[in-house]
């Protein structure tokens, strides 16, 4: 393969990439509108993406129920009726543990 080709390629793999990471963030920020970050209401697994501590950077893969420092997207105005905070913390939300029991 001649080195034309081979940068054609690279540069139609590279746009093609971007154009789909664009892509998939469309959808997540019109799925916000509405919403907001509750820290502390989500189940072990549940959580809506990175943690504060940045010991993971996915949806998923909270190891604790109810931990301070996990967040799921709620509906704007529920976070702190549900027993949640607006703002991340260490530790676990006994309350919020014990509302969803």
């Amino acid at each position: 393969m001649s080195d034309s080709k081979l940068n054609t390629l690279t540069l139609a793999a590279a746009v093609a990439g971007a154009v789909s990471m664009a892509a998939m963030t469309i959808p997540s920020t019109a799925s916000a509108a509405g919403k907001e970050k509750c820290y502390g209401v989500s189940k072990a697994g549940e959580n809506g993406c990175a943690n504060i501590s940045g010991t993971h950077s996915c949806a998923g893969q909270s190891t604790v129920a109810f931990d301070n420092g996990e967040w799921k997207l709620v509906a704007e105005g529920s976070c702190v009726k549900m027993g949640g905070s607006l703002e991340g913390s260490e530790g676990v939300n006994e309350e919020a543990a014990m509302k969803a029991s």
